[in-house]
């Protein structure tokens, strides 16, 4: 692969991020395993968690029914449409384990996306898990309350939510053949700000104690983000937005993003340093071009093969095998 097609920055190359992002055409490797069109098991019997006990009290008391809102109308990925859930009331998380591979002790929480308006649910949801479950990995995908409540934070109900989902998927460990310390969260767009806030908050639970699983540690042990929106305080380059600021603690984590993905990838650029001065183990993937919302579809756009890259950085962290 010709090293001018994209950058890899990892935490000891940032400080040369502006002078290193190269403009060069792309075109990507052979398609492997994991585009999603090649993926061909998926656990068909996953055990379906609902998060909270009791239905949830409605901010907003709405007579909307959770459905599929997509149009005729909406752009195509890779050729095909997206499912995009909305009215979400009743969140769930829906735990898939390997079936045509060993499964290994890792697992992640599954963020997709959709501006905390709606969940793109195959795109970001489904067909990640399938890709998680293809490197041995216990997949458990977050269906969290969307739209987004007015008067509140947009991430105020789906924090909540992902506070709660990560305990439940901690304390299942045990059931699962998990290791608890291998417990890690990946999120889209909205969803990766999901699961950077979700990483920042720490112990700082949003919600009364449900049960024991509120007891178990609130924090992902690594994160991957994956075309994050709104990292960084308004305007840009002041910081990292107070909900994502990172500590001394903060997990691994992994980003992929483009240059033409709007504001966005100076965003990254930007919170990549962040996480580095916060000593925290930081990977960037950086392409030219690629725009947002591709999931792992393999279209003609290099970005596409970042499902490989995350794979290596999964492997080179123990995460998995």
């Amino acid at each position: 692969m010709n090293r001018r097609q994209f950058i890899t920055l990892t935490a000891s190359t940032l400080p040369l991020a502006a002078a290193a992002v190269e403009n060069s055409p792309t075109k990507p490797s052979q398609p492997q395993a994991a585009d999603a069109s090649a993926l061909s098991t998926l656990d068909p019997k996953p055990l379906v968690v609902p998060l909270w006990p009791t239905p949830v009290e409605p901010k907003e008391p709405s007579a909307e029914r959770e459905r599929d809102v997509t149009k005729p109308t909406d752009q195509l990925i890779a050729g095909r449409p997206v499912i995009r859930l909305s009215h979400v009331s009743t969140p769930t998380l829906t735990i898939y384990r390997p079936t045509s591979v060993p499964a290994t002790a890792a697992a992640v929480m599954v963020c997709p996306g959709g501006g905390y308006h709606v969940l793109a649910w195959d795109l970001e949801g489904t067909e990640i898990c399938e890709w998680l479950n293809s490197l041995g990995i216990t997949a458990g995908l977050l269906k969290y309350r969307v739209p987004r409540p007015r008067g509140q934070p947009n991430h105020s109900d789906a924090l909540e939510d992902a506070q709660r989902g990560l305990r439940l998927l901690r304390a299942r460990a045990g059931e699962l053949d998990l290791d608890r310390n291998k417990i890690g969260a990946l999120g889209f767009s909205a969803g990766a700000h999901l699961v950077a806030t979700l990483s920042a908050s720490g112990a700082d639970r949003k919600y009364s104690t449900v049960d024991a699983a509120d007891d178990e540690p609130g924090r992902p042990n690594f994160l991957v983000l994956i075309y994050p929106a709104a990292l960084m305080a308004r305007p840009p380059a002041t910081g990292a937005a107070p909900e994502v600021a990172p500590d001394k603690q903060s997990p691994p984590t992994i980003i992929v993003i483009t240059q033409d993905d709007a504001d966005r990838g100076e965003e990254a650029l930007a919170y990549a340093a962040v996480l580095k001065r916060a000593g925290v183990p930081v990977t960037l993937h950086f392409y030219p071009t690629g725009g947002h919302g591709y999931g792992l579809r393999r279209t003609k756009d290099l970005v596409t093969t970042w499902p490989e890259r995350a794979a290596e950085w999964l492997r080179a962290g123990g995460w998995t095998r």
